[in-house]
């Protein structure tokens, strides 16, 4: 009884996150990072760069640099077996979060969550990651 309460009591937050950052927002920032994800997979360090935001690229400032970063410090975002798109929230005019939910190249779950941000030229690119292991997501 609590896990039927419980879906239904996620459901109407999602709705109201997604509401908050307006749905072309959402699609945007999804394309972005589905963009990223499957250049990664496709080993397309140029193209999975271009989705980098200024900030990003100043830390990393070569594709290289910025393939070697995703490699060694985040393998289930360069590897995922598959990956789906969880809560979104706006933080701000132009700012988005988007978790996603992986299942890393260890068949192990994992919860990221990216950070974007709309540019003057009205395209959204990737500020952030975080990643986290998650033993629930698969539950």
């Amino acid at each position: 009884m609590r896990r039927a309460f419980f879906a239904f009591a996620v459901v109407p937050f999602l709705c109201v996150s997604s509401a908050l950052a307006g749905d072309a927002e959402i699609k945007a920032g999804q394309s972005v990072i589905d963009g990223q994800l499957k250049a990664l997979i496709a080993n397309d360090g140029a193209t999975a760069y271009s989705f980098a935001a200024p900030n990003v690229k100043r830390i990393f400032p070569t594709v290289d640099a910025f393939m070697n970063m995703v490699t060694n410090g985040y393998p289930p975002v360069r590897k995922p077996q598959t990956y789906s798109f969880g809560k979104v929230e706006e933080t701000g005019p132009g700012s988005i979060v988007q978790q996603v939910l992986i299942v890393g190249p260890d068949g192990k779950d994992y919860e990221a969550v990216y950070t974007l941000q709309q540019q003057p030229d009205g395209t959204f690119q990737i500020t952030g990651c975080s990643l986290r292991a998650s033993n629930s997501l698969g539950t």
